[in-house]
This record gives C-alpha cells, structure tokens and sequence, in this order.
C-alpha cells in the first residue's frame, strides 16, 4: 500500500514538473490582485527594487494595468519610469509589443514621449516598427520627434502607413501637418512621403494643416 502512495505521489509530481516545463509562465497567474496593484504602483513610482520583486513573486508584466489598461513597459513609458524601463525590458518573458486596450505598444509610446533612449533599445531588442493601423512613426510624425522618426524609418518603417478608417486614414505626413510640425513635414517627404493621398475625408496632408492652422 505504501509502495502504491509513493508512486501516485510520485506520478503527480512527475506530471506537475510537466506541466510547468510545457507552460513556463503558468506561475504567472499566482499573482494576488493586491500584487498586480502593488506592482503597477511600483511601475509609475519607478520602484525598481519592488518590480523585480514583484515579478519573481509571479506578477504577470504583459497583462494590462486593472486601473489604465495598460501593459507594464508602457505605463513606465508613459511615467518615465526608466529604472523600470531597464529592469522590464531585461525580464525574460517581456513581450515587447503587448498593447494597450487602446492599441498603443511601448515603440508607440516612447516616439510619442520623445523617449529616444527607450526606442532605441526597443528597436535594438526587435519591437515592431511597423503594425496594423496606427504605427510607432504616426505618433513621432505627431510629436515632431525627427531623431525618433529617422530612427524608425531606418529599420523598415512604412513612411506611408495609414490609420484605421475609423481614425480617418491618416499618414504619419498628415498627423504632422495637423499637429504643425514643418521640419517634420520636410523630413518626410524627403523620405518619400506621397503627399498626394487623401484621408476618409478625401483631404490630402497639405489640406489638413492648413485646416489645423484656422483652428489654432
């Protein structure tokens, strides 16, 4: 009878192990709510200490904040939180595009926060330069960050991507028209930006700035 429990136990055992070898960031879901606050709290105070604390502890850094739908790297982008930033970036089960409910991936939100140091080390580290709908270079078209859009340009960025229709079809070279950023205007289209399209509206780039320029 002895001998029967131990190989049951040691059945169960066996196959615990395989579970976790098959499903690596199964730990993740031990985390509390009070963690996962915790955490988030951490992230916009740039407490690294208790991030990485709170990783090991199982906090899942891919899923978005209960308070701001937001991944943890771009709410430290948002915060400026670099110390987090670095430890976030170094953690083993980053996902370097999770979005945000909104769609915004950290790439996005370090062009529009003029974070060149952390969109450098995202684009090094192979985040997408380029996705569907709105893309990392609308969001420098629409800061006027040139370092940032050349940087994004230089691995693959389409310098023509366009907007969900029902976010108007706008190219980066209309979001820095409306957003009256000329130096960018000129940086794109001497990138090869057509300034001949036209959004939902049937405006072209030219048409929406000068559009924005009444409304200012």
């Amino acid at each position: 009878m002895q001998r029967r429990g131990f190989l049951r136990l040691t059945g169960r055992s066996i196959l615990a192990a395989l579970v976790v070898a098959a499903f690596p960031n199964a730990m993740a879901f031990a985390a509390t709510p009070g963690q996962v606050s915790d955490f988030y709290r951490a992230v916009q105070m740039d407490d690294a200490s208790t991030v990485k604390s709170l990783l090991a502890a199982g906090v899942d850094p891919n899923g978005p904040n209960p308070v701001g739908g937001e991944p943890a790297l771009v709410a430290a982008l948002r915060e400026g939180s670099m110390r987090v930033f670095r430890v976030l970036v170094d953690h083993p089960g980053i996902q370097l595009d999770a979005p945000a409910l909104n769609g915004n991936t950290a790439l996005m939100m370090a062009a529009f926060k003029h974070n060149q140091a952390a969109a450098e080390v995202l684009v090094q580290r192979g985040a997408a330069v380029n996705r569907p709908g709105w893309t990392p270079l609308h969001y420098a078209a629409a800061s006027g960050d040139e370092p940032i859009a050349r940087l994004l340009i230089k691995h693959g960025a389409k310098v023509d991507a366009v907007s969900p229709p029902a976010s108007g079809a706008m190219t980066p070279l209309m979001m820095a028209e409306r957003e009256g950023h000329p130096d960018m205007v000129a940086f794109l289209k001497e990138k090869g930006a057509n300034p001949q399209l036209r959004n939902t509206e049937g405006l072209t780039a030219a048409q929406i700035g000068e559009r924005s320029k009444g409304a200012r």
